[in-house]
């Protein structure tokens, strides 16, 4: 499978790969509980890990999605990376009981089904529940350190941009046209100043969003601000430029501060010191 027929399916197969790792991290985690329960002569029985690892892996599976969702909302950028890690940090509670009370009744459910005469049941919840919080707190870093992981491979996979030139590439490039070239995997492509959606940040490098896709270009964000101004783009952000022509909203923040909703469903960060410049760039 070559790269183009991977992302025409990108979802289907990003739902693949999770539920191969949840399976593997499933099987695993029961043969270990096994061993712990025979090591101390437990008296549970040969099906209870499975039980214990199934209902536990099936809601974190579901929980992804959550985790997607609020990194959408609070996407961990270089400019702001300590406000965004914070906010994932004082999420993680709830993460954890959506997981914790989820797994804990399907557990109870199970073993009634089951008829197991002693069934599911915690002594001391809050006791449990502290336990299973630390577990989870590492789940959810691990699962966001995947995602970030995983999106950084896709975007290198998809290719480096660089500003259209005349003549040799050893040649100053000159002021950007309606072009970018993008290099990947040995080929290269052109792609329209105008089909970009926004601009991030992301240390030597501006990520250029392209749709779905995103090409990185060893620039700074002031050139790109100088080289776009012309052709309807607007620094919003220290970390961010946007296409004006994306904007479908500016939702303000009591802070002064705001996002740009673009028409992508994307939500841009929009600072105070840009919002009255875009506000009546807008008008």
């Amino acid at each position: 499978m070559n790269l183009e027929r991977y992302l025409a399916k990108r979802r289907y197969w990003e739902v693949v790969l999770w539920i191969a790792y949840l399976s593997i991290a499933l099987l695993a985690n029961a043969v270990v509980a096994w061993f712990d329960l025979e090591r101390a002569n437990s008296t549970s029985q040969t099906w209870e890990p499975v039980v214990w690892e199934a209902t536990s892996n099936g809601i974190h599976g579901l929980l992804i999605f959550l985790i997607l969702r609020f990194d959408r909302r609070v996407p961990i950028r270089l400019a702001t990376w300590r406000k965004s890690l914070l906010a994932h940090v004082l999420f993680t509670p709830v993460f954890s009981l959506v997981h914790v009370g989820g797994m804990y009744w399907m557990r109870v459910g199970i073993y009634q089904a089951l008829g197991n005469n002693g069934g599911y049941w915690w002594a001391n919840w809050w006791t449990e529940f502290g336990y299973e919080y630390l577990k989870d707190f590492q789940t959810y870093f691990l699962f966001l350190t995947i995602i970030y992981l995983y999106r950084f491979i896709l975007r290198r996979l998809q290719g480096e941009a660089e500003f259209l030139s005349e003549g040799r590439e050893e040649v100053e490039p000159i002021a950007v046209t309606d072009r970018f070239l993008i290099k990947k995997l040995g080929r290269e492509f052109l792609v329209r100043v105008d089909d970009i959606d926004w601009i991030e940040s992301a240390g030597n490098y501006a990520n250029l969003h392209v749709g779905t896709r995103v090409y990185p270009l060893r620039e700074t964000m002031a050139n790109m601000t100088d080289r776009l101004a012309r052709q309807g783009f607007q620094r919003v952000h220290r970390s961010a430029i946007v296409n004006l022509d994306r904007i479908t909203e500016i939702v303000p923040f009591d802070t002064g501060d705001g996002e740009a909703l673009l028409t992508s469903g994307v939500r841009v960060p929009v600072s105070r010191r840009y919002r009255r410049k875009l506000r009546e760039w807008l008008r």
